[in-house]
């Protein structure tokens, strides 16, 4: 399985920016994918979260803001982020997993797209 994340850049704060994560050796349709960051000092944290029934949940900092979807023709799951703030700094990762046994999980990761929202 590999996770590519790319989409991130700098942009104003107030502007928009869509992150994209395209998925080999998995099928985005038959699992759930998650969007996370981890600004400098901090943990990394769960910010929207796609089930395998189109199924959304969003981290209360970005409710409203951030909108995560899916294209299974691409195999590719996206993070629609706008109203940025300064505080959406980070570098972004996706993340699936698949199950090796019940309740035992393997985590995969891309390698982190930065997002830099200026002030």
């Amino acid at each position: 399985v590999q996770l590519q994340a790319s989409g991130g850049g700098l942009v104003q704060a107030g502007g928009s920016l869509r992150l994209s994560c395209e998925g080999s050796g998995v099928t985005f349709s038959t699992t759930s994918v998650g969007w996370y960051r981890q600004a400098p000092g901090k943990r990394r944290e769960l910010v929207a979260h796609i089930d395998r029934h189109g199924t959304t949940n969003y981290d209360a900092s970005v409710e409203g803001r951030f909108a995560i979807s899916r294209d299974s023709a691409k195999n590719t799951v996206y993070l629609r982020m706008d109203s940025l703030k300064p505080e959406d700094t980070a570098v972004y990762y996706c993340n699936t997993a698949r199950m090796i046994n019940p309740g035992d999980y393997e985590n995969f990761w891309g390698q982190g797209t930065l997002v830099t929202v200026s002030s």
